[in-house]
């Protein structure tokens, strides 16, 4: 069985298919039909819901974190201990919320599809803020679309939504809400089971490695990201699934003198503030990482795991020297990270294994990373280019330099790494290395840029790393467009 608030309505479930999305178990279990499904992938931002969990601040006081999240992506039983929220649970005794307010009084919806999602969006804002703030508005709403466009009468409603906030019925209820939540907390691994299908919610590593070992078939669910997209776009059935997002111990960061360890389980936008604060083009590229909904569910090592050519983390990581940690039964083996990805989707991991934590190595500060893509935000690469060098006296010592989407797999150049180590560091030995790159890859051609394209990108990439080392004031990382 699992356990949730419903708003405040306390919702315990054991027999539904664990393959039902929030969104659908909104509106057709519940009808409630606010939630709207715009592409059931993740892009759109109309079924976006807000999920409350519970944490302590850094005083040691307990209060709800409140996250937008998309609800075609999320699996019921990721629910369990926590509190959903719907655009229907906004009004309040007959008055609309203060967003919802602010978006009649700003002219802010049109046709009013995409309109509940972004209500949503601004409420999560809201709770988050404490005053207007531009930056923020744009990110709280770039994983919302709107068809008929209107931005601007949106963020309008974001920056009076926002500014002298009134206390609202969440507010009032905070005390009640964070003991309710206290005392569905789990304590026993959950689980979901329509008869054909299941899903166990384990609460420790050890639990998870039993089950794990008991169901080697299972596929493990942490943000559900890209695992939800096999139901709601290929049709495809997930007959036993284990959800690693109540496991504490894989959900925290750690920070040591020479290194970050972070959870497999933490989401994106927990990773930010660590590795934003020791390599800041990490953190820039985390913005660039989808939507805040998708952020906010997608792990680092679901990321990792998926082992996709695109992927934005492995590439900076793997120019990073990371090692990731490997857990089977009670054996753990630290990897590195490079030595993960074998071929296209096929990875070093053996049955029963799963990625505990990641180790980030520190102190690297000619750390650069860029993002080649179609759009600024919410968009996946066309190239994803990191580099890593150690100079002595201009001398290249060190150098690691890894791309993705280049590839089968995140993959680093070592001819060109070859070239730069024990070269001076001028623009000679950058045309030879950038040229190297030939040899290390032979990009294929898809939608996203042809192969001709991804070289000249690759080795344009490594001009401009030359360049901004030369020039450090120059300020255009990861903002790079096809």
């Amino acid at each position: 069985m699992i356990q949730f608030l419903l708003n405040q309505e306390l919702r315990s479930e054991h027999a539904l298919d664990p393959n039902l999305t929030v969104l659908n178990y909104l509106r057709e279990h519940l009808g409630k039909s606010g939630t709207k499904e715009g592409c059931a992938s993740g892009d759109c931002g109309a079924c976006t819901v807000v999920v409350g969990e519970l944490q302590t601040d850094e005083q040691g006081a307990e209060q709800i974190r409140y996250r937008s999240l998309n609800s075609c992506l999320t699996f019921v039983s990721s629910l369990h201990g926590k509190q959903l929220i719907t655009v229907e649970d906004l009004k309040h005794q007959g008055q609309l919320h203060s967003v919802q307010q602010a978006m009649v009084e700003c002219h802010g919806s049109q046709c009013g599809f995409c309109t509940p999602g972004f209500v949503m969006s601004l409420f999560a804002l809201q709770k988050n803020s404490d005053a207007p703030d531009s930056a923020k508005a744009h990110e709280a709403l770039a994983g919302n679309l709107c068809r008929c466009t209107g931005y601007r009468p949106i963020l309008a409603a974001a920056e009076q939504a926002c500014c002298n906030k009134p206390q609202d019925q969440f507010d009032s209820r905070e005390a009640q809400t964070i003991a309710r939540l206290k005392s569905i907390a789990p304590t026993q691994t959950g689980e979901l089971n329509s008869g054909d299908k299941r899903c166990l919610v384990p609460l420790t590593v050890a639990d998870l490695a039993d089950l794990y070992d008991a169901y080697p078939q299972a596929r493990l669910l942490a943000g559900g990201t890209d695992l939800a997209l096999e139901v709601t776009q290929f049709h495809r059935t997930l007959p036993v699934m284990i959800y690693v997002g109540n496991i504490e111990a894989m959900k925290r960061i750690e920070t040591f003198d020479d290194r970050l360890e972070i959870g497999a389980a933490t989401a994106l936008s927990d990773c930010y503030s660590a590795l934003h604060h020791e390599y800041p083009d990490f953190g820039d590229l985390l913005h660039r990482f989808a939507s805040l909904q998708i952020r906010n569910q997608g792990t680092l090592g679901g990321n990792i795991g998926n082992a996709s050519p695109i992927g934005d983390s492995p590439p900076l990581l793997i120019a990073l020297g990371a090692q990731i940690v490997l857990c089977k039964g009670n054996v753990r083996r630290t990897l590195a990270l490079e030595d993960y990805f074998i071929d296209y989707r096929v990875t070093a991991r053996q049955d029963s294994e799963f990625i505990e934590k990641i180790i980030v190595p520190k102190g690297h500060a000619l750390f650069r990373a860029y993002k080649v893509s179609k759009r600024l935000d919410d968009d996946i690469s066309a190239v994803c280019a990191a580099f890593n060098l150690k100079l002595d006296n201009g001398v290249i010592s060190d150098a690691r330099v890894a791309f993705g989407g280049m590839a089968a797999t995140p993959k680093r150049a070592q001819h060109c790494e070859a070239v730069l180590i024990g070269a001076t560091w001028n623009s000679a030995t950058v045309e030879k290395a950038c040229a190297a790159l030939a040899e290390d890859f032979t990009p294929l051609s898809d939608f996203r840029a042809s192969k001709e394209y991804r070289l000249l990108s690759a080795q344009n990439l490594l001009r401009k790393y030359f360049i901004e080392l030369q020039t450090p004031h120059i300020e255009t990382r990861v903002t790079a467009y096809v």
